[in-house]
């Protein structure tokens, strides 16, 4: 029985997580299904253990056949990783264990996984990060691949489908993104799924527009129905008029020639009309994406997470996984710098087998450089790995969260030990490493001129120095409008940490949010930043605004917005000029 039809012009909204814009045809693809419960006999336990291991089995072989399927495809074959991320799921301990157990108490397999599944996916739920909550897609999409196997249903090919066809779904796993033919498939929709999910990384990989997150969308849509998706507004339409599909049509090849046009900025220098030079660097949390970073023209890694080292490990990595780590993407990325910050867990951020425990205020408790400054052993691990690394080619370190002068001189007392350590055993390193931290809490900036005494450079988290300054959770739907990246009190607490850096000889940088939005350089610009550090894939639209702009512009600009009292008249105020400066560059349907 088929859906009611739908209206013309219906929109839904979800999140954009693969810019572009693609018009076709729905293929539904709807894997939901009801999972079969039933209690078991003694005599059949055995069995449905058994059942489980050869359903485990049985997936790992489906994985293994895509990446030899994915070997074979140069634009794929960076992302096999994330295949094996799933091979390694498929044998973690805590799926594996606590399915068994249950079944031994006479549950089903369905039951028992299905139960298992829901006690894992609650370590990730209250994740703030997007990155590491995301990660949870990757055990759902093993856990969906289990319960298809044990309730004997094929995997729905996707080599059938049809020309310009756009796919909807409840959820796409990597390996289905992976095996999408790009030739036929213009754009997906999923009712799950977020910014950084694989999936997501995997359509941005691909080049193919997505909309993620639309919660019911496959509740709606049924196949054929025509429809538009926009990857970068996360907007979807169906069955559009006449009229939007002329307008999206429109929008469509502004942003195809757009795309063709940045290019040509890839290997131009980072700087204003009048020479105002600027790093602009990569975040990364992955090794894979140093080529797709190169290629977008970042020049080094400003900020390298290594929370992910951390993950789908019954054991935190020991010295030589790291190093081994650091040292390849160190290699990769030479002879520019990567900035490899230590591990910031604890607060809204998870990592599995660290044994934190639950705080009523996680966001004010026990994480980032607190959490190292604690787990002593742990922290000089990971700082003889990142030493050993800075032989390999330009390495600094950073530290996370810090509050206070006493913290970074804690820090700065390990990391010479460590480098004693390493020095009596003959290991060779960089001596001179440089070393920084995060400005992200009010504290440092209210004393940013004593922390400059005592490091290299600054770089600015603005995500959690927004939200800490306003006391605003950006996640919490009542609040959010309240989170304003130009509020007079932030655009003042950049303003003090960039003055008192300069001041102090030291270079300060950006790598949250902020330094990715082409709207805002005349701020950075003018507050005189060295290093912008952001999602790879937004350099080029930042240098090309970069580009057409003066430093002296920029300061004119910043202190006129300096002189306004609320966040919204001050984004207001830069919004008209930047449209009156720069009209061709701020075009609605180009950027």
């Amino acid at each position: 029985m088929g859906k009611t039809e739908v209206h013309q012009d219906t929109y839904l909204v979800g999140l954009g997580v693969s810019p572009g814009i693609g018009i076709g045809r729905v293929c539904l693809l709807n894997r939901l299904y009801h999972v079969a419960e039933w209690e078991l006999d003694e005599t059949e336990v055995e069995d449905e253990v058994l059942r489980f291991r050869d359903a485990l089995s049985a997936a790992a072989t489906q994985l293994r056949d895509v990446k030899r399927k994915v070997a074979s495809q140069p634009h794929l074959r960076e992302h096999i990783y994330i295949l094996d991320t799933h091979l390694l799921i498929l044998e973690d301990e805590m799926l594996v264990s606590n399915t068994e157990v249950l079944i031994r108490q006479k549950q089903n397999a369905e039951k028992a996984l299905n139960q298992t599944l829901k006690q894992l996916r609650l370590m990730f739920e209250n994740i703030e990060d997007d990155y590491l909550r995301e990660r949870s897609s990757d055990l759902d999409a093993v856990g969906q691949r289990l319960l298809r196997i044990l309730a004997g249903i094929s995997d729905t090919t996707l080599e059938q489908i049809k020309e310009k066809s756009l796919i909807a779904a409840h959820d796409l796993s990597p390996a289905d993104t992976m095996q999408l033919d790009r030739s036929k498939v213009v754009g997906f929709l999923t009712d799950r799924g977020g910014k950084t999910s694989h999936t997501a990384i995997l359509a941005r990989s691909l080049g193919i527009p997505a909309v993620v997150g639309l919660e019911s969308a496959t509740t709606v849509v049924d196949n054929d129905v025509s429809a538009i998706i926009d990857g970068t507004t996360g907007v979807v339409v169906l069955n559009p008029s006449e009229e939007t599909f002329r307008e999206y049509l429109k929008r469509k090849l502004a942003f195809e020639y757009l795309e063709k046009e940045l290019t040509r900025y890839r290997n131009l220098s980072a700087e204003t009309t009048d020479h105002y030079e600027i790093a602009l660097r990569a975040n990364l949390e992955i090794v894979s994406e140093v080529p797709a970073a190169q290629e977008d023209g970042a020049v080094g890694i400003g900020l390298y997470r290594t929370e992910f080292l951390y993950m789908n490990c019954s054991q935190p990595p020991g010295e030589d996984e790291q190093f081994a780590a650091y040292s390849e993407i160190v290699d990769r990325i030479s002879p520019h710098p990567v900035t490899i910050r230590t591990l910031d867990v604890g607060g809204d951020k998870f990592v599995q087998n660290l044994s934190l425990k639950h705080e009523d205020n996680p966001a004010l408790g026990l994480r980032a450089i607190r959490f190292s400054l604690r787990e002593v052993d742990l922290f000089k691990v990971q700082l003889r790995a990142i030493l050993r690394a800075s032989a390999v080619g330009q390495v600094r370190i950073m530290f996370p969260m810090i509050s206070g002068v006493s913290e970074i001189r804690a820090c700065k007392r390990i990391l010479r030990a460590v480098s004693v350590e390493l020095e009596q055993e003959g290991v060779l390193f960089d001596p001179q490493v440089k070393i920084g931290i995060m400005i992200e809490t009010p504290a440092a900036v209210m004393i940013a001129s004593l922390l400059a005494k005592e490091v290299d450079f600054f770089s600015i988290g603005t995500n959690d120095l927004i939200q800490y300054c306003l006391a605003v959770d950006r996640g919490n739907e009542h609040v959010s409008y309240l989170y304003e990246p130009l509020h007079p009190a932030i655009l003042r607490a950049l303003k003090q940490v960039c003055d008192a850096a300069h001041h102090a000889g030291i270079e300060v940088s950006m790598c949250g949010e902020m330094a990715s939005e082409p709207m805002y350089l005349p701020v950075l610009i003018g507050l005189g930043l060295d290093e912008l550090s952001m999602n790879h894939a937004c350099i080029p639209r930042v240098k090309r605004v970069l580009r057409n702009l003066t430093q002296v512009e920029s300061k004119e600009m910043l202190n006129a917005l300096m002189q306004l009292s609320t966040g919204k008249e001050i984004s207001a105020h830069l919004d008209r000029e930047m449209r009156t400066r720069l009209p061709d560059l701020f075009d609605d349907s180009v950027i």
